[in-house]
């Protein structure tokens, strides 16, 4: 039985982000890339029934009425809220198996490498209660050096730094183990929340979470950028509590994101300098390479390259390239075997 369910099984890989979830199917590639949020009803009893999720869920962040929340299971790269993270899981799971209800399908979860075995058994068993037929756990810096098409089972060092919602992995990887990984609790949320406070404590201007995001998106930079760029930015007004308009520019929030992206670069020279010499000449040919949303932030490569005079190179699909490496080794038994837990 268990053969004849592989036969017809549709294998999925799942980037279960803090900020993003990826979906990535056998034979289809990336099918779904939703934002980790539920919106849930809260009765009279204090019992939660799931309303949205994705990105209808996120659109109600900050507007919902009373009785219902817009909730993020994930936090930090790990499970905050476990019956909402089945019922995200769920979702996700059934609507990309769709066409075969009836098959129960092999997953594989990608996880952060700092992750704890309490956390790891949290995200085993909401696999689990989703009907997986098989549960495969594999780091997100491993998976996403081989979704970047690193060569991990070479005898050479390999550097990747994938910057997600919630976390920063950095690992270096050789003969398809992690020689050495650090995971930063910085990650796009940090910045999200560094734009906040920038706007509060410079304008006395509140805004939320949405709105940061956005400005991040359109003004944001790690490096001096030939043109200041400019938007308007509408919140609530700390001062006289009504709604109000202000003018930021790129070089303000580069500097608004300063913290965080300090923290990262301290992270990445902090696991060059434990790297071994052999390894190390192996970086300095090969270079880092970015993966993960944050990759995506304007001039993060050159701040990288200048804090570590190594060359520095952004995957050529950094959002999927994790969850594109998951599928990847769920595809090669060799690989599966040497690079994921059970």
């Amino acid at each position: 039985m268990s053969w004849l369910q592989a036969l017809f099984s549709n294998d999925i890989a799942i980037d279960l982000g803090t900020a993003t979830t990826l979906i990535h199917i056998k034979g289809r590639g990336i099918v779904s890339c939703e934002p980790s949020v539920v919106a849930v009803q809260i009765d009279g009893r204090g019992e939660r029934r799931v309303l949205a999720v994705g990105k209808d869920a996120k659109e109600m962040i900050g507007r919902t009425p009373m009785g219902i929340e817009a909730v993020r299971p994930m936090r930090g790269g790990t499970i905050a809220d476990f019956e909402i993270t089945v019922e995200m899981l769920r979702y996700f799971i059934q609507r990309a198996h769709s066409s075969r209800p009836l098959v129960r399908p092999r997953v594989i979860i990608c996880v952060p490498c700092g992750i704890t075995d309490v956390e790891k058994r949290a995200v085993r068993e909401s696999a689990e209660a989703t009907g997986a037929r098989e549960v495969y756990l594999i780091e997100e810096p491993m998976a996403a050096a081989i979704g970047a098409r690193l060569p991990i089972t070479e005898a050479a060092g390999n550097m990747i730094v994938d910057i997600g919602g919630g976390t920063t992995e950095i690992a270096v990887i050789s003969l398809a183990g992690i020689v050495h990984s650090q995971s930063l609790k910085v990650g796009g949320d940090r910045m999200d929340e560094a734009i906040i406070e920038h706007l509060r404590r410079k304008y006395q201007l509140q805004i939320g979470e949405r709105t940061a995001e956005a400005i991040k998106l359109r003004i944001g930079n790690a490096w001096p950028q030939s043109v200041t760029q400019s938007m308007e930015v509408k919140g609530r007004g700390m001062t006289a509590a009504v709604p109000s308009t202000v003018t930021v520019n790129s070089d303000e929030i580069r500097e608004a994101l300063s913290d965080p992206l300090t923290e990262i670069v301290r992270a990445v020279r902090q696991a060059l300098e434990r790297t071994s010499p052999e390894l190390s000449a192996d970086i300095v040919d090969k270079g880092v390479v970015l993966a993960g949303g944050g990759a995506l932030l304007t001039g993060i490569d050159h701040l990288l390259r200048d804090q570590t005079n190594l060359p520095v190179l952004i995957a050529e699909d950094p959002v999927g390239a994790v969850v594109i490496g998951a599928g990847m080794a769920l595809d090669d038994p060799y690989l599966l075997r040497h690079v994921a837990t059970k």
